[in-house]
């Protein structure tokens, strides 16, 4: 595995995203054979039955890309959650500021670290990311074949769409904060605040949370968290860098999924003889704020 990325760093950009689409197109046509993925509309039985399903996006295709990554920035700073996020982000980087170096030193790059974290550099970078949320997003719309009325739109494309969303987001504010503050990183060079590593990492994480549910966030997330070490270990950010990075990733996968809402979990209070049962009940979807 180490010599497949030392192979890919003597290469091009270009290369990193070509392997990246190859491999979501292979993986895509592997679900494509063991799964149902053509979305079908849910039977409508009730009007709670239509609320509690996971609302899919009425079009996919690359005008509605173009449309909704529009909407996206005008969404992310009217979110309550962006601020909360993003809050609670700047609060851990300014505790975090004075430990700089301590961590850099304890961190300091090390063959048996590096060997672990060798692959951080790659999963996390725009171009990986972009490149798979593309492979994604084109086996769904014109491999997968489309659904009975005609329409594209699956999970394998809504996957993708939402992700490149997430990564157009995350690296226009990324790339905006990065030259506003201009903090160099530990090697001296420009700029490290915050991570684009870890907010692409962490963006299709709260992505790939929303889609395949709470069971599979903990793996994805410490996926992530392996990227954000990653950087650290390469002496390429300081802590605060990678923990604001990340705060923007989750804020900004957020204000993309926000729309499909969640379902939870309710205590319902019921009068039997002798006392109060408590049932659990599941609630219809909300959107996310």
């Amino acid at each position: 595995m180490f010599d497949m990325f030392r192979w890919l760093s003597m290469h091009s950009c270009a290369r990193a995203v070509a392997v990246a689409i190859v491999l979501a197109v292979a993986e895509g046509q592997v679900l494509a054979g063991q799964l149902n993925l053509v979305e079908q509309p849910p039977p409508v039985e009730d009007a709670g039955a239509t609320q509690a399903a996971d609302p899919q996006p009425a079009h996919s295709g690359w005008a509605s890309l173009f449309k909704d990554s529009a909407g996206d920035f005008g969404s992310f700073p009217r979110r309550r959650s962006t601020c909360v996020i993003l809050g609670a982000g700047a609060i851990a980087a300014l505790l975090a500021h004075p430990a700089h170096d301590y961590t850099n030193a304890f961190t300091v790059p090390s063959l048996p670290a590096e060997n672990v974290f060798v692959a951080g550099k790659w999963l996390g970078s725009a171009y990986v990311q972009v490149g798979t949320a593309m492979g994604l997003y084109l086996v769904g719309r014109y491999v997968i074949p489309p659904a009975a009325d005609g329409s594209r739109t699956n999970k394998v494309s809504h996957l993708g769409f939402d992700l490149m969303r997430a990564q157009i987001l995350t690296q226009a504010v990324v790339q905006g904060i990065k030259y506003t503050v201009r903090r160099d990183r530990p090697t001296g060079e420009c700029c490290a605040f915050p991570s684009g590593h870890a907010a692409s990492a962490f963006a299709a994480a709260s992505v790939l949370e929303r889609h395949f549910g709470y069971r599979g966030a903990w793996p994805v997330m410490v996926g992530a968290s392996y990227v954000a070490t990653s950087r650290l270990i390469d002496n390429r950010h300081f802590l605060s860098d990678v923990l604001f990075g990340a705060a923007v990733g989750l804020s900004t996968g957020w204000t993309v999924v926000g729309s499909h809402g969640r379902s939870t979990m309710t205590l319902v209070p019921v009068p039997v003889r002798g006392g109060v049962f408590l049932a659990v009940t599941r609630m219809p979807r909300q959107p996310l704020h």
